[in-house]
């Protein structure tokens, strides 16, 4: 088996160098123009984008190829390949024929952020109302052109023919915009035809990954790009307070020293130079900073500590606390999870080039058009002089490092003007200095009936804020702390980012829901599911723990709360799945189940593991999970969705904790933030439940929460231990040594 393995490094070193250029060209509309002579630059709309206007959403090439504009981004989630598809079933139109542009200001629709597994139900919705109406408007005008009853034509590929007549969807329009709103009243083909919709396609960008053509924008050259390194600060909230100028001016191969306030960087022709030069500036750098972090307290306890602004988020009108306090069964527990990273695969990149008075910046940002307006703050620049253009990111799941890496390109490339500066962050910084997932407690109380149905729910929520994106805001880009600009402190979020999925979608009478949102010590923001993930493992761990004093069943109990059929049909598919499997010695299957949000796709999720209480080596065994997304558009890359939400679930479940010590996180690679390896990962089987005339929903963090619930709770069942705190090695760990974590 050895002989077969080849290391990363070798790996990577046989596919020889991946790219050396990289042109817009390829994706640019045929109806516009080049804004400078530039021949990296990105192009430039004509005309002024509206939401409802066919033109802002497809344009039909010359060469008969079709060019869907959406303004999210590829995460990985296939979102470029679902779009294609709407686009293609409308159009009736093979595949190959459409290119998607991903999101770029001035030329796709400002459609936010890519985030809340909504690109489906937002963008590909759009998309596909477009192209109908984009559809039924060239018949119309083929019909005119050819003396041609519509209803006689076909539109097949590019091509409208009928009654021994034909014409191209190019030569009708002859270049011209479309001039028409989208309508509502194009009949759509996914309700009737069907043929691409629904049928599992490839991802059209998987073959540039695995042939190690230039896909993310880790690869991206251009002409005499620079290369670029932030020298960090040993804090935080550090200031500079002196430079040794005269010693740093002599370092050999620096094209540029860069200071901003307390922003420091090195400028320098080659990558690994740049590198070179940051470690040896940052030895004639004195910072003034204070060891603020609470390293060696109880995490949980320190947040519990902290003042809150609390609100009452759900009050059932017959609401009593005797109601739990007269069940005959009563329960309390309180459930913790730690700050975790997003670990993205490639740490954070950023491009820019900043010439007469324009700024043009590279990103894999999750949203082009509010990143540019916190450049816009940021820099001072007005809005039609910067131009943001998305590339995909090697790993995102959420707010990541790659608003600060773009910002701070964008800085250094206006006081290096002329080239294209390229930032790309180390290892050590990506893991130190990302906007983390927050910590959170959550504690729950509720009381049975003689009957075992939940009569009373009592359920507070601690937690950090969750949605700290730039949003137009330089104060929540990290640059803007340093640059000693008047920038402020980075803002909060919105409060629903915390008590996502906290109402349990299961029927109970009396319901008391209240949440105290805290400043806690790291900074932190949106990670995939946002409060999602915590509040479904507490609320699937205590139904497990309920469950088991009413002596039931846990799907069972579950579907006796329940009045949703859907969400009751993927429990039962669940049953079916593991009914026959049989448990072996130290060995455990849990459940867990969720609707994401409430609103959108269901999942119902199962795992078995095996625990050798020896030396509390947990392997999960399998995961199965039934999900029901509504109307499916590709059935392989939804359950590529689901299939990836748990296995990082897992990971995060398991192992993934942020330490630090009093001045800063302390897990700077993979040994100290480890995550789940590939011979670790566990097998999966997906069951996918289609109705193809429901609204169709995004899943891309649906199975979070469940996966970790499911996890917990077979460990419970393997064990006798039942984990309240994550991740689950380090508490079996504490569980086999005797000591308690920490209570409330």
């Amino acid at each position: 088996m050895e002989k077969n393995q080849q290391s990363r490094r070798a790996f990577i070193q046989s596919l020889g160098v991946l790219a050396i250029g990289f042109s817009m060209s390829g994706t640019a509309c045929s109806r516009s123009e080049k804004q400078q002579a530039d021949p990296s630059a990105p192009e430039i709309r004509t005309r002024e984008l509206d939401m409802e206007e066919i033109d802002s959403w497809l344009v039909i090439r010359e060469d008969g190829r079709v060019t869907i504009m959406t303004g999210k981004m590829e995460l990985g989630q296939g979102i470029t390949t679902a779009i294609a598809q709407v686009a293609a079933e409308e159009l009736n139109m093979n595949m190959s024929l459409i290119d998607v542009h991903l999101a770029e200001t001035g030329y796709t629709p400002d459609e936010g952020y890519t985030a809340g597994s909504r690109s489906i139900e937002t963008s590909a919705m759009s998309v596909r109302r477009a192209a109908a109406s984009a559809r039924e408007y060239l018949l119309e005008m083929a019909s005119q052109e050819l003396s041609t009853p519509k209803i006689a034509l076909t539109l097949e590929d590019g091509k409208i023919s009928g009654q021994g007549k034909s014409t191209a969807i190019y030569t009708l329009l002859n270049g011209k915009y479309f001039e028409t709103k989208i309508s509502s009243d194009a009949p759509l083909y996914a309700n009737s035809e069907r043929k691409i919709v629904g049928r599992s396609v490839a991802r059209m960008d998987i073959k540039s990954m695995v042939t190690g053509k230039s896909h993310f924008i880790h690869d991206l050259r251009f002409p005499d790009m620079v290369h670029a390194r932030i020298v960090r600060p040993p804090a935080q909230a550090a200031k500079l307070t002196s430079v040794a100028t005269q010693a740093i001016s002599k370092l050999p191969g620096l094209a540029k020293f860069i200071r901003i306030g307390s922003l420091v960087a090195v400028i320098a022709e080659d990558e690994y130079q740049t590198i070179k030069l940051a470690k040896a500036v940052s030895h004639h750098l004195t910072w003034d900073y204070q060891k603020a972090l609470p390293a060696n307290r109880s995490l949980m306890q320190h947040i519990r500590s902290l003042p809150t602004d609390s609100k009452i988020d759900e009050k059932s009108e017959a609401w009593s606390d005797s109601t739990i306090a007269n069940s005959p069964v009563r329960h309390r527990a309180a459930y913790f999870k730690p700050y975790i990273m997003h670990a993205a695969n490639g740490p954070s990149c950023g491009i820019a080039r900043y010439e007469d008075g324009k700024l043009w910046v590279w990103t894999h940002s999750q949203g082009v058009y509010p990143l540019r307006g916190a450049l816009v703050d940021l820099l001072g620049l007005a809005e039609e002089h910067i131009h943001v253009k998305g590339v995909p990111g090697s790993g995102c799941y959420g707010h990541n490092g790659a608003d600060d890496v773009a910002a701070e390109a964008a800085l250094l490339a206006m006081e290096f003007p002329g080239r294209h500066v390229r930032l790309q962050w180390m290892r050590e910084e990506e893991n130190a200095w990302e906007p983390y997932g927050t910590a959170m407690v959550l504690e729950v109380e509720a009381g049975l009936d003689s009957q075992g149905r939940i009569k009373g729910w009592k359920y507070d929520l601690w937690s950090d804020d969750h949605g700290v994106r730039p949003g137009g805001d330089a104060d929540n880009l990290m640059p803007a702390w340093y640059i000693e600009k008047g920038h402020g402190e980075a803002k909060s979020g919105f409060r629903g980012g915390a008590t996502r999925n906290s109402e349990p979608y299961y029927t109970i009478p009396q319901l008391h829901l209240q949440s105290h949102i805290f400043r806690g010590p790291l900074r932190r923001s949106s990670l995939r599911g946002l409060g999602a993930y915590a509040n479904v493992f507490a609320i699937e761990s205590f139904m497990d723990e309920l469950a088991e004093k009413a002596n039931i069943d846990p799907i069972d109990f579950r579907i006796r709360h329940l009045n949703d059929e859907r969400a009751i049909a993927c429990l039962k598919q669940l049953a079916n799945q593991i009914r026959s499997i049989k448990k072996q010695n130290q060995q455990g299957i849990g459940i867990g189940f969720a609707r994401y949000k409430n609103q959108a796709a269901y999942c119902a999720v199962a795992a078995h593991v095996r625990v050798d209480q020896q030396t509390n080596k947990v392997e999960v065994i399998k995961l199965w999970a039934v999900v029901d997304a509504g109307e499916v558009i590709n059935p392989d890359g939804l359950k590529n969705q689901i299939e990836g939400g748990m296995v990082q679930s897992i990971s995060w479940g398991l192992m993934e904790e942020v330490n630090f010590d009093d001045t800063q996180v302390t897990n700077l690679n993979w040994d100290s933030y480890p995550i789940l390896r590939f011979q670790e990962a566990p097998a999966i089987h997906i069951d996918v439940i289609d109705h193809p005339h429901e609204v169709p929903l995004g899943a891309g963090e649906a199975a979070q929460g469940p996966a970790t619930a499911a996890l917990v709770n077979a460990v419970y069942q393997a064990t006798g231990i039942r984990v309240r705190q994550l991740p689950v090695i380090k508490a079996l760990k504490h569980s086999a040594l005797g000591l308690k974590l920490a209570e409330l």
